[in-house]
């Protein structure tokens, strides 16, 4: 089961992610993605979420990202995590806006 929410800032971010955990995920479920990579990092680290790496998209998805745009990047990071093309592509149009996206998926 993948859910998926946007926020603007960290701080709704905690919370959301506080309710994502109140709701049964863990925190090795939820994942935060921002189109500023260092912005996306800083703030993973510091709400403990993870991030998308090989073990979601395989050597050959994480080696490709490499040439990709960060727009391309991203969507790709998405599909990984279980949504589909086109809700990958709504997001990103949200993280271009600036926002935060939280995708919790259980594995």
């Amino acid at each position: 089961m993948v859910t998926t929410k946007t926020v603007e800032n960290a701080v709704q971010a905690k919370h959301e992610i506080e309710g994502l955990l109140a709701q049964g995920y863990s925190l090795d479920d939820v994942y935060l993605l921002a189109h500023d990579e260092h912005r996306g990092e800083d703030i993973s680290e510091a709400l403990h979420t993870n991030e998308v790496g090989m073990e979601e998209q395989g050597v050959f998805g994480s080696m490709s990202n490499i040439f990709k745009s960060r727009g391309d990047e991203l969507r790709s990071k998405m599909e990984s995590l279980g949504l589909s093309q086109q809700e990958a592509d709504t997001y990103e149009k949200e993280l271009d806006k600036g926002k935060l996206v939280l995708i919790a998926n259980k594995h």
